[in-house]
């Protein structure tokens, strides 16, 4: 069973920045696609960032500029590294893996979660 841990939560002042990062621990073969998400209160999950094996990213566009998606593929961590915070990026923060476990079978693996929230 893959296992997704996050850490870097916190609370922030507009304009700040955060750091979150999210390490998978179990059997694993390989992550192929590995990143963040959000979920602000009333509204539906939506991708914040996202990076594949390779290296390449996809993000939203309200983010885009400000927020900085990375991973450490041999170690199974991704980091996002978070500027410019503005209130609407509020939100609990879920790491998400998707990929192959030790014994062959596919995963999708969410963590339990961190809380953003940028106010003054």
């Amino acid at each position: 069973q893959v296992r997704l841990v996050e850490s870097g939560g916190g609370l922030v002042q507009p304009g700040g920045s955060l750091t979150l990062s999210c390490a998978a621990s179990g059997s694993i073969f390989s992550i192929y696609v590995m990143g963040w998400y959000r979920q602000a209160p009333g509204e539906e999950r939506e991708l914040a960032a996202v990076i594949t094996t390779g290296g390449n990213t996809n993000y939203a566009d309200s983010v885009k500029g400000r927020f900085t998606v990375s991973r450490d593929n041999a170690k199974n961590i991704v980091t996002l590294q978070m500027s410019d915070l503005k209130p609407e990026d509020t939100a609990a923060y879920y790491c998400n893996a998707d990929g192959i476990d030790g014994e062959g079978l596919g995963f999708n693996t969410w963590g339990q979660g961190t809380q953003v929230t940028v106010s003054s």
